[in-house]
């Protein structure tokens, strides 16, 4: 009697570790396998962008919506969007800019896929530059970036027009070759200072892409 009660403290105590065995991690399901991720220039991953992005859809139920950007994805699901254009558009959705993929072309091998805005005042289009591991560079992003603003004729231009800036859609200016088999595509930006306003000029940015098109850069050309 006396060593059965010895051990019941300690069968307890076994009883109570097995009751508080940490329980299995719940699975985690990998994307399917015939899903292509890459990662946007808008920093989200999305299925591929390519001719299958395209859509092209009416919005007009949408339009004086109080979520725009719902009402947009739903109206393309019903649409029978594709699933990139509906990663496309979830994606500028995600960005705070509600729009889709309205066409494609390809020039020298890179992607362009111009964007509709449907919902804005101003600004109704714009453009992803898209290389070949998928990776999309948005031409009206960034347009005044550090290097750009450490240019002596950026410095001197801002020096004259304090207050203007970039207004989008950028415009595309042709392409050439680059040594080695690469290709740049040249994009021009107004610089003014309000919507309405005349230019003051206009930054000249290149795009440049290497020989198996992947995106190397982007670097001011030339202010106008």
């Amino acid at each position: 009697m006396k060593t059965l009660l010895r051990t019941a403290p300690l069968l307890l105590a076994l009883g109570l570790s097995a009751c508080q065995q940490p329980q299995p991690a719940a699975e985690v399901l990998s994307p399917a396998k015939d899903v292509t991720t890459e990662t946007t220039g808008l920093g989200v991953e999305a299925t591929r962008i390519g001719p299958d992005a395209v859509w092209t859809g009416s919005v007009e139920s949408c339009r004086g919506s109080t979520a725009a950007d719902a009402c947009l994805l739903q109206t393309m699901r019903a649409g029978a969007a594709s699933p990139a254009a509906l990663a496309a558009a979830s994606t500028l959705s995600a960005e705070g800019k509600p729009g889709f993929v309205s066409a494609w072309q390809s020039i020298e091998g890179i992607g362009v896929a111009t964007l509709t805005f449907p919902f804005r005042a101003n600004t109704n289009q714009g453009t992803w530059l898209v290389d070949a591991n998928g990776k999309a560079i948005d031409v009206d992003e960034d347009v005044l970036d550090e290097a750009t603003r450490n240019a002596d004729a950026f410095k001197a231009f801002a020096a004259k027009y304090p207050e203007a800036g970039p207004f989008a859609p950028a415009v595309a200016l042709g392409h050439e070759s680059l040594p080695n088999g690469g290709v740049r595509l040249r994009y021009a930006t107004p610089l003014r200072s309000c919507h309405a306003c005349a230019d003051d000029g206009k930054l000249v940015s290149a795009y440049d892409f290497d020989a198996q098109r992947r995106f190397v850069g982007k670097q001011l050309l030339e202010l106008r």
